[in-house]
C-alpha cells in the first residue's frame, strides 16, 4: 500500500496534512487543470510547488511520482475503495477528480463520453502544438533561422482554434454544461496570450473563443487554482 509517511516524495516536499489530497505542481496550464479542478470540486488538497527546473522535476524525489518528470502529479490518501493512489498526467487527473465526486462531467451519460473526448481532444492536439508554437514563437526556437516549424505550427493552432470556435457556437461551455474539458481548454487558449502568439492565430477574429476565456476566468475558482501553487 501507498505509505506517504515513507514515500520518498515526502523526503523533498513534506506534508503538514498527510490525510488529505497532496497536490505537486506548477502553474502552468498543465498545472493549474489540477488546481482548478481542485478549486472547483471543493476537495481538500495541499499544494507543493514542484518547479520545472531539473533540481526539481527530475529528482529521485519527484521521480519516485511521475517517472515522467511532468507536472501536475497527486496523491489521494483516500482513493478508489479507502486505498490510497498516486497519479500523473492532467487528463487523468482530471477524469479522476471528476469521477471521484460525480461532478463535471456532464448531466448525462453522453455527456461524460462528450466531455472525455474533448479532454483527450486538449490532451493530444491544443497542448502539443501550442506548446510547440510558444517554443518557435517566445523559447529558444525563436532563433532558429528555418522559418517552417513556426509555421506548421502557427498554422496548426489556427486549424485546432478553429475547431473550439466552431464547437462553441450557441454556447457558453465546449459540452453544454461546465465540465472538465474546459478546465482542460481554457488554460491552454490563455496560454496564447503568454507566448505573445494571439495576433499570429488570428484571436481577434475569432467569434466565440476570445469570450469563453473571459467566462472561464470569471468563475471564482478558476481564478483562484490559476495561481496554486503559488510561485516563491
Amino acid at each position: 500500500m501507498l505509505d506517504l509517511s515513507s514515500h520518498m516524495i515526502s523526503q523533498r516536499w513534506p506534508s503538514a496534512r498527510p490525510g488529505i489530497i497532496q497536490l505537486y505542481s506548477f502553474p502552468t496550464p498543465n498545472g493549474v487543470k489540477a488546481s482548478i479542478a481542485l478549486e472547483e470540486l471543493g476537495l481538500e488538497y495541499e499544494p507543493h510547488l514542484v518547479t520545472l527546473s531539473d533540481s526539481d522535476v527530475k529528482s529521485p524525489a519527484f521521480l519516485s511520482l511521475n517517472p515522467n518528470n511532468k507536472i501536475p502529479a497527486i496523491i489521494d490518501p483516500n482513493g478508489p475503495g479507502g486505498e490510497p493512489i498516486a497519479l500523473f498526467e492532467s487528463g487523468a487527473i482530471l477524469i479522476y477528480l471528476a469521477e471521484k465526486t460525480g461532478r463535471l462531467l456532464g448531466d448525462t451519460p453522453s455527456d461524460k463520453y462528450k466531455t472525455i473526448q474533448w479532454v483527450m481532444f486538449q490532451m493530444g492536439g491544443v497542448g502539443p502544438m501550442f506548446g510547440q508554437l510558444g517554443f518557435f514563437v517566445k523559447s529558444a526556437g525563436s532563433q532558429i533561422e528555418d522559418s517552417r516549424p513556426r509555421e506548421r505550427y502557427i498554422a496548426e493552432a489556427r486549424r485546432l482554434l478553429a475547431v473550439v470556435d466552431a464547437e462553441l457556437e450557441g454556447k457558453d461551455w465546449i459540452v453544454g454544461p461546465y465540465t472538465i474539458a474546459d478546465i482542460a481548454l481554457a488554460p491552454w487558449l490563455n496560454a496564447l496570450d503568454f507566448y505573445g502568439a494571439k495576433d499570429l492565430v488570428g484571436w481577434s477574429d475569432l467569434k466565440n473563443v476570445p469570450a469563453y476565456v473571459d467566462r472561464f476566468f470569471q468563475r471564482p475558482a478558476a481564478e483562484r487554482g490559476r495561481g496554486i501553487p503559488a510561485r516563491v
